[in-house]
Order: structure tokens, then sequence, then C-alpha cells
């Protein structure tokens, strides 16, 4: 079984891994485009045009099974490449709304690049999920994943997004949250500094729902 999986960088790695954990028999390629970092400031055609790069290289690989490890290409591209490509099975990372909204909390605080909180697929996750009572704020964190990408003023980026003057009051905007979900690969590679900053949240990320896809894929298509 040949597993691809492709980020706009190393964020998807952690989904990888994750995979990995359960699949440990299987073949894999990661392809981690940190030349185009982040995705986030591409326009449609520019992403789509990468995206079909790495998809290209993967299928001519043998991938069975495609993860896209990057929630900005999969609210973006995925719709068309399952279009583009119908023999292969493509798993999307997205922000895992679904589960914070189900978790019983009141104040949801969803971050993400800017491409992914632009997306309809992010905005409408946001409503169909949204319960009486609660509310889901989707957080645009420009910057943050390059910065993570390079390893270079994280956490300058992070306080600027979370506090920064120029985005408005904290409380104004999102408050204290009761979870906060990570709606980019990226971001879980600074967990701890998030949760840091959020002592008494949840914080969430797509990690574990790929994974359960991708199995349950294989178990659907019989994929040996």
């Amino acid at each position: 079984m040949k597993i691809g999986v492709f980020d706009s960088g190393k964020g998807g790695t952690t989904v990888l891994a994750e995979i990995k954990k359960a699949l440990p028999g299987a073949e894999y390629r990661y392809i981690g485009d940190s030349a185009n970092c982040p995705y986030g400031d591409k326009t449609d055609e520019e992403l789509m045009r990468i995206v079909c790069g790495h998809v290209e290289t993967l299928r001519e690989w043998g991938a069975e099974i495609i993860v896209i490890a990057c929630n900005t290409a999969t609210t973006r591209c995925i719709k068309r490449l399952r279009e583009m490509y119908p023999e292969i099975k493509f798993v999307g990372t997205e922000p895992a709304v679904k589960l914070a909204a189900e978790s019983g909390a009141t104040r949801i605080l969803v971050m993400a690049t800017a491409g992914t909180v632009a997306a309809e697929r992010t905005k409408k996750l946001a409503q169909d999920n949204q319960r009486v009572g609660q509310e889901i704020v989707l957080l645009a964190c420009p910057g943050l994943a390059d910065a993570i990408e390079k390893d270079k003023n994280v956490d300058e980026i992070l306080d600027m997004v979370l506090d920064g003057s120029e985005s408005g009051d904290r409380d104004a905007r999102y408050g204290t949250p009761d979870v906060v979900v990570l709606g980019c690969t990226h971001y879980s590679l600074i967990r701890n500094k998030i949760q840091k900053r959020f002592p008494n949240a949840k914080i969430i990320d797509g990690n574990e729902g790929v994974k359960n896809r991708v199995l349950g894929i294989i178990k659907e298509y019989n994929i040996k």
C-alpha cells in the first residue's frame, strides 16, 4: 500500500506521524513544499498549479491514497482534484470545527491561515456545526505558518496575531475560548506555545480525524 502526503512545508509531518502509527507497514512518500510556503497567499490558479504538480509526482510513484495535509489546499482544491483524478482516493485536512462543536464548548476559536479563513468551505463548517448558545470565531493568523516553517520570529508573530493592537481588542475579537482549533498543520508544531496562551482551553487539531478517514478508505475499498 502506497500513501502519499503533501503540505506546504513541515506542518504535514504531524499528520504523517499519526497515520504511520496506525499503518506502520505501508509505504510513504512525503512532499514538504517549503519553497511555496505559505499556501494561504496564493491565488486559486497558483495553488491548483502547485497542488497538481504534487499530485502528479505522487501518482507517478504509485500512490493509491493521497493525503492533503494542508487545510488551505483542502478547502480550496480537493473538490477539483477529485474530479481531475477519479482513480485516486484523496483525504483532506479541514479545521476540526465539528469535533469542537460536539464538545459542548461555549466559545470556540479557530486559528487558521487567511486563505483557510476566507474559504467558503470553512465558513460553511462553522455555520453547519454551530449550536445554540455557541460562538465560533475564525481568526486569520497571517505570517504564522511561514514563521513556523522558517523557525523564525514565531513568538513575535504569535503575539501579534493574538494580542497585537493592529487586530483590535482581544476580548472583542475572541474573548476567552473554551476550545482552540488548530486549523493549520503547522500550528500543531507549536501546540505547547499556543496552550500556554490559552491555559484553560482544550486544544484540538485535525490529525486524528485524517488518520481515521484513511483507515476508513482502506476498509471501504479493500486496499491492501
